[in-house]
């Protein structure tokens, strides 16, 4: 018997139906999803988003990203990195389930950027592949070795006094308007061909000085191994807050690859400036000076950071140079005070050096580096012992100098000599030296040679030392930058070189050949 063929089709169409319902599995996305409360300049309070956790980054309307700062019974506390003139109450905010990174690569070299990637240097879209979380832990002890290689400044009263270890952190102190980003732009222009690369990190400064160093940096073929990670003073203090914690991550990925890397930030007292402002507007309880209580727990964990780790870890090294400004030469003042405690040394640039044009004004004697005199080069040790001490008894004297006392020979000889190594010490910005034509104009002045010299023509006899030692001793020049002790005999040569390269500056002489 025949079945009806309707009835067929129905049970078959009724079977596909209910094996499509078996096998449907529904596709549902859920979402947090959070109001924005209230706005404050940089800062939002959200409600919701239940689950959201510590430091993690939500995502506003016209892709403006924030940091869950604040974690509250009611609300989130919101810190904005970006311009946030077009959000209102009432807007919806998103999770996204990941921390704030940054791109990290040879991509980077010779860039400027922001914490968020973005290019400012107008040359197109970064091209990198990996990206690093902002906030890391920094090297465990065990993983840390001692600081052995010297990075070297450039600037003779650094080298020869202040001198500062690859994997150091040295803190640059002064008054503002001194010259403590100067001191920085020398260091990383003297890195050029030591296979140093190196991060300016600028945090709250105006356009224009940023704009500034990195002309200085392009002029002197700087950027090539430079990369420059900025917040200027117009971005929202969100952004300045973590600006040097992102440019460090950039740090590390270098450093990780056995590379040694030199990263400045300037400056500090703009950092912790932009934090006591985004506490401040958090609510968050304010201590000495209205900052938080841990002001100084995102310094140390920031500088913590830098450090020479050991050869099975590739050996690279992170050098930080941290600038700070005082006011009124207050040393002692909140900030400083925390940040010299957590540096291994300081140097610090002295207002009264700076007006009597002693430049760069770096105080031989308020500045130290606690670690980097075991890293100089062996070189150094003949002229700096002798150069501090003759400066620093030289400061002395002049002080009671200035009251016309009668002055035995002994005392004016100090002055003398003192006074000329005052005018050797001084350097015009963008020179660094190499080292052993510091080595030779220190150990010319220690002994005794420039004595007889006029002080007007000091810079023109110290410059005389340095071409003939380049010309000349070639040989000696590449033993003292190999790190090889100063011999009787080439500390014999540099004299002898000295004393010719001078001896047409001397007044005996020159009356000598006028008499002739």
């Amino acid at each position: 018997m025949n079945k009806n063929p309707l009835q067929t089709l129905l049970n078959n169409t009724f079977t596909t139906f209910e094996q499509v319902l078996n096998n449907y599995q529904p596709q549902i996305q859920t979402r947090e999803i959070g109001i924005i409360k209230s706005l404050t300049q940089g800062i939002a309070n959200i409600s919701g988003l239940p689950n959201v956790k510590a430091d993690e980054l939500l995502r506003f309307s016209g892709d403006i990203l924030g940091i869950a700062f604040n974690l509250d019974a009611n609300e989130i506390g919101v810190i904005l990195l970006g311009n946030s003139q077009h959000l209102a109450a009432g807007q919806e905010v998103q999770r996204t389930g990941r921390v704030l990174d940054v791109p990290v690569g040879e991509g980077l070299l010779g860039r400027v950027l922001n914490v968020t990637g973005q290019a400012l240097d107008n040359q197109g879209a970064i091209q990198v592949t990996e990206r690093r979380p902002v906030e890391r832990q920094a090297a465990a002890i065990m993983d840390r070795a001692p600081v052995t290689i010297p990075l070297q400044t450039g600037i003779k009263v650094a080298d020869a006094l202040v001198p500062i270890g690859r994997g150091q952190r040295e803190l640059i102190v002064g008054d503002r308007q001194i010259g403590k980003t100067a001191i920085a732009t020398d260091t990383i222009i003297n890195q050029k061909q030591q296979n140093v690369i190196c991060i300016y990190c600028a945090i709250g400064k105006r356009a224009s000085s940023v704009a500034k160093v990195i002309a200085d940096l392009r002029q002197h073929n700087a950027m090539d191994y430079t990369i420059v990670v900025v917040a200027s003073g117009e971005d929202p203090p969100g952004l300045q807050y973590i600006t040097p914690y992102a440019a460090t991550t950039i740090a590390e990925y270098f450093m990780e690859k056995g590379r040694d890397v030199l990263i400045v930030y300037d400056d500090l007292t703009h950092h912790a400036w932009a934090y006591r402002e985004l506490s401040l507007l958090l609510r968050r309880p304010p201590g000495r000076e209205a900052y938080p209580g841990d002001i100084f727990y995102i310094h140390s964990r920031l500088l913590e950071r830098a450090t020479h780790l050991r050869a099975e870890l590739g050996g690279g090294s992170l050098t930080a140079l941290p600038i700070v400004e005082t006011q009124a030469q207050n040393l002692s003042a909140y900030i400083p005070t925390n940040l010299i405690s957590i540096t291994d040394g300081q140097i610090y640039l002295s207002p009264d050096l700076f007006q009597k044009g002693v430049l760069p004004a770096v105080d031989v004697g308020k500045s130290v580096s606690r670690v980097g005199g075991k890293t100089q080069l062996p070189a150094y040790s003949a002229v700096a012992g002798d150069l501090r001490l003759s400066y620093s008894q030289f400061q002395e004297v002049e002080v009671f100098a200035r009251f016309g006392t009668q002055l035995d020979e002994e005392t004016r000889q100090t002055l003398e000599r003192g006074r000329r190594v005052r005018e050797i010490l001084k350097q015009p910005q963008y020179q660094p030296l190499p080292v052993a034509e510091q080595i030779a104009v220190l150990l010319a002045v220690t002994e005794g040679i420039f004595d007889d010299i006029p002080l007007d023509k000091i810079q023109e006899a110290a410059r005389a030392v340095r071409q003939q030692v380049t010309e000349q001793l070639s040989e000696v020049s590449q033993r003292i930058q190999a790190g090889e002790k100063l011999s009787d005999q080439d500390r014999n040569a540099l004299l002898s070189v000295a004393q010719e390269a001078t001896a047409f500056l001397k007044p005996q002489e020159e009356s000598e050949n006028a008499h002739h």
